[in-house]
């Protein structure tokens, strides 16, 4: 079974502190998930978005840069810590535990709802996925971003249509992160079940500016993909 907090203390630290220029968080994931906030009606301006899985604050802070209210939730001590450092008094943080329904916050209260990179750390997503659409208000959006089913076939091996609980070592040291494997297949399936509408579908690329950080990553990143991204909506 995978530890209830993914992110805690050192690996908080850790993950905290290469968010920031991270080939993969910085200059991949990010840039695709904020362009896909940014296809809602041209901005976010004003709008009420849920974080969950906040981390160090990296998603809020572009979002109220773009004129949204953020509250931010994450299971843990640590990035809460870092992601107060980054915002201040300028988003809403809570403590929270993914796995546990979202009781603290009413129904249809949010314009829309981030998820980045946390939804294959959750052992009952379909709770997760069910708590999100009941605090979405109709026509909010949901935008999820998680591995690529290749990526982490290519790594682990074995089946592709393996559902495992896995250990990723982080270079650079005795860290791992734990997570769940899922094909696209559960993945979309999930999403659907929960009663949303799929709107996009993106394997994100990272942005030409890595290129003039890190050319070798660039490339690779081109070659293989590492995250999927989608966009949805409550009906």
């Amino acid at each position: 079974m995978p530890a209830r907090t993914a992110y805690d203390d050192e690996l908080g630290d850790h993950f905290a502190r290469h968010a920031d220029t991270s080939p993969y968080n910085a200059y991949t994931d990010r840039p695709a998930m904020l362009a896909l906030a940014g296809d809602i009606a041209g901005n976010v301006a004003r709008q009420r978005i849920l974080d969950v899985g906040c981390g160090a604050g990296h998603y809020a802070a572009e979002l109220l840069s773009r004129g949204a209210e953020v509250v931010g939730i994450d299971g843990s001590a640590t990035l809460l810590a870092h992601a107060q450092r980054r915002l201040g008094d300028r988003a809403d943080l809570h403590r929270h535990d993914a796995e546990d329904p979202l009781d603290f916050i009413d129904d249809a209260s949010f314009d829309g709802v981030v998820c980045a990179l946390m939804l294959h750390h959750v052992a009952n997503r379909r709770q997760l996925l069910g708590e999100l659409r009941r605090v979405l208000r109709p026509g909010g959006w949901l935008l999820v971003s998680t591995t690529h089913p290749t990526a982490d076939w290519r790594h682990f091996g074995g089946s592709y249509f393996a559902d495992d609980w896995v250990d990723l070592p982080l270079s650079g040291g005795p860290l791992s992160i734990r997570y769940q494997r899922m094909t696209l297949e559960t993945f979309l399936g999930e999403l659907l079940d929960a009663g949303l509408r799929l709107e996009r579908f993106v394997e994100p690329r990272p942005v030409p500016s890595l290129c003039d950080v890190d050319e070798a990553a660039y490339r690779k990143l081109h070659r293989s993909p590492s995250f999927v991204a989608v966009r949805l909506r409550r009906p």
